[in-house]
């Protein structure tokens, strides 16, 4: 019998927590809940999870805080679930290390298909990334980038950069696809595992404003990242 995936609600508000995690129950997983910040980062450190999904405004320690912290160790597929919309806290909480974001109020069923897709991909990945036996792939070179398939690593000019899982793998499914440009909506269902209509096209754009920071030398005018105007995102071979 299959294992029953693992999620943690870390929710303040009582009446929303036992909303999700009868829910998430109902959807066939177990659920723990945390009502702060520390309880919850305790518990996301201690404990084992497929999933975290987060508050932002968090007796305690916010979190962003306890996304940042759990970064430092692992890379569970975290979501953020507030009521804060703004653009400036959909970009802290991506680059504190997030996988995605959605405000309330909010469709379950739409929260439910994004939590499944990111417990899918994960899952997936760290299979692939467990196989014995294939032939060791070499590391993608474009310019002074290079991308390690066997270290999950990104270096530039033989620096490493430090990047999230979802860095990562954007990059490296554009190294793959070296100077073809692929839509939002494309990445949002090859990175996020998200079909069109579940996913929120601007959870691209503050991701590859994240890595341009990180690779490219004035991130204004990208050498490397590149926007293919009315189509999308590209990786230049240089």
């Amino acid at each position: 019998m299959e294992d029953r995936k693992k999620i943690l609600v870390v929710e303040d508000e009582k009446n929303i927590a036992t909303v999700l995690a009868y829910n998430i129950k109902k959807e066939g997983y177990d659920c723990d809940v945390a009502y702060d910040g520390e309880t919850g980062l305790h518990m996301a450190t201690e404990g084992s999870y497929d999933l975290l999904l987060l508050d932002i405004m968090l007796p305690r320690l916010n979190g962003f805080e306890i996304c940042e912290q759990v970064r430092r160790t692992s890379q569970v597929p975290i979501i953020f679930v507030t009521a804060r919309e703004e653009e400036k806290d959909r970009i802290l909480g991506l680059e504190t290390g997030a996988d995605d974001y959605v405000t309330k109020p909010f469709s379950f069923k739409e929260l439910m298909a994004r939590v499944r897709a990111n417990i899918r991909r994960s899952a997936g990945e760290v299979i692939r990334g467990k196989e014995e036996g294939t032939p060791r792939a070499e590391p993608i070179r474009i310019g002074e980038l290079e991308i390690d398939r066997e270290r999950y690593s990104v270096t530039k000019a033989g620096e490493i950069i430090d990047l999230s899982k979802k860095d990562y793998d954007l990059i490296l499914f554009l190294a793959e696809n070296v100077g073809t440009a692929f839509t939002r909506e494309e990445l949002l269902g090859r990175i996020w595992g998200y079909d069109d209509y579940y996913g929120d096209i601007r959870t691209v754009d503050v991701t590859v404003s994240r890595i341009r920071k990180k690779i490219e030398k004035d991130p204004a005018r990208p050498e490397y990242l590149m926007t293919k105007r009315g189509v999308g995102y590209f990786l230049c071979d240089r």
